[in-house]
């Protein structure tokens, strides 16, 4: 199973509505996808049609090893989830130092989930760098890293070109090595979000791998709990496309086909 993390340096920037897109796309054109908040915002079961008043998760109880199996929730895309579940924010900060100092207390049970070779795994990581995201460094195969097209986000570019924005060591940057990028809430229509992309595209070359509309149906289609899957023009299409440029970055074969070859499991003798 291949590990596709989506990740962000900050808040608010489209992260989580991504990760469930490119979820229920996957998933419906045939691969079986689980999906893993390590979100203290608890929000992407929102995204996928688990109730509100739904509150168990897996990582609000990661220091008790709980059982990642019987934490799956069905979703009506048909991808399987593990929410974070409701914590206090002692607790977040807890689960943070704690995997600061074990990190094998999230990296052994994703281990365990990447045994399955017909699985894809999608984490929708916290922003920032964060110990959640340092735990998986060594088994992610590929990393999203999703930006608003606005003068916040380009400034972090340079950092991102540079494999520089997610700390300081070799593990930290061979990391951040295999970081894509996607401008999320691209308006053509303005001058500076038509300058950020563009000096997004010099300074990230092929690592750019797509932009998302800045488009009011994605909001609709949240208040009404359903996703963009139809591929219409606009924000639903673009996703599609950054799906199908994944799908080329993270080697996924077909679905039915066992992957072979190059994966992070593999390759770091997982």
């Amino acid at each position: 199973m291949p590990l596709i993390a989506i990740a962000s340096p900050k808040g608010g920037v489209g992260k989580t509505t991504l990760t469930a897109h490119v979820a229920a796309i996957l998933t419906g054109r045939g691969y079986r996808v689980t999906v893993l908040d390590l979100d203290p915002q608890n929000s992407l079961r929102l995204h996928m049609g688990v109730s509100i008043r739904e509150q168990g998760g897996f990582m609000a109880h990661i220091r008790e090893r709980p059982d990642w199996k019987s934490n799956l929730h069905a979703t009506e895309c048909g991808a399987q989830l593990l929410p974070f579940g409701t914590a206090e924010p002692k607790d977040v900060l807890d689960i943070a130092a704690a995997l600061g100092t074990e990190p094998e207390l999230l990296a052994n049970p994703v281990q365990q989930m990447l045994r399955d070779p017909e699985l894809v795994l999608l984490v929708d990581t916290p922003p920032g760098p964060g110990t959640a995201l340092a735990a998986l460094y060594p088994l992610v195969d590929l990393l999203v890293v999703v930006l608003l097209a606005d003068a916040g986000s380009a400034s972090l570019v340079p950092q991102i070109a540079a494999n520089s924005f997610l700390g300081r060591g070799s593990l930290t940057r061979r990391a951040a090595e295999r970081a894509v990028v996607v401008l999320n809430q691209f308006n053509p229509a303005s001058s500076l979000s038509s300058a950020v992309l563009e000096m997004a595209q010099r300074a990230l070359g092929h690592r750019l791998v797509g932009v998302v509309a800045r488009d009011e149906a994605v909001a609709e289609a949240l208040a009404d709990k359903r996703l963009l899957t139809d591929g219409a023009p606009g924000a639903a299409e673009d996703m599609r496309v950054i799906t199908d440029e994944m799908v080329r970055r993270a080697h996924l074969r077909p679905p039915g086909q066992r992957r072979g070859g190059f994966s992070a499991l593999n390759e770091w003798g997982g």
